[in-house]
């Protein structure tokens, strides 16, 4: 069978990354049946589906509030279900997805409006090549 060789020119016009690496994703997740966000780079929520409110038990949407500090308390899983150290709180999926660069996949537990929900969580980086902007995570209830 003849070798076939392909150079770079044959695959087509190169796209160049977006100028927002976040904002597809953000629209994305804004239409997104399934439970997922997006943080950015400094751990902020960008956007969170509709089902992930619900999910939560949310009142409204946390966009804009910090995933370390805002409406989501990240807890231990002790029984006392303690906040989580800031130490362990980096290795959480979305955060770890965004200073790892690579993909993050476990269980977390938050406390939302004095409920504690268990979740399988599985976040990706997003962002242009060796430029992590942020990480999109889905959540499954467990």
């Amino acid at each position: 069978m003849p070798r076939v060789e392909l150079s770079i020119t044959d695959l087509g016009p190169v796209i160049p990354p977006p100028r927002d690496p976040l904002g597809h994703w953000m629209r994305a997740v804004g239409g997104a049946v399934e439970p997922c966000l997006v943080i950015d780079k400094r751990a902020v929520i960008v956007a969170m589906s509709h089902q992930c409110v619900a999910m939560l038990g949310l009142a409204r949407s946390p966009v804009g509030a910090s995933l370390r500090e805002g409406p989501l308390k990240l807890i231990d899983f002790s029984a006392a279900g303690e906040n989580l150290p800031e130490n362990e709180v980096g290795k959480v999926p979305p955060i770890l997805a965004v200073t790892s660069g690579r993909l993050a996949r476990g269980l977390i537990r938050v406390r939302c409006d004095g409920t504690v929900y268990t979740l399988d969580a599985v976040a990706t980086p997003i962002g242009p090549p060796n430029a992590v902007a942020g990480s999109l995570t889905f959540f499954s209830p467990v």
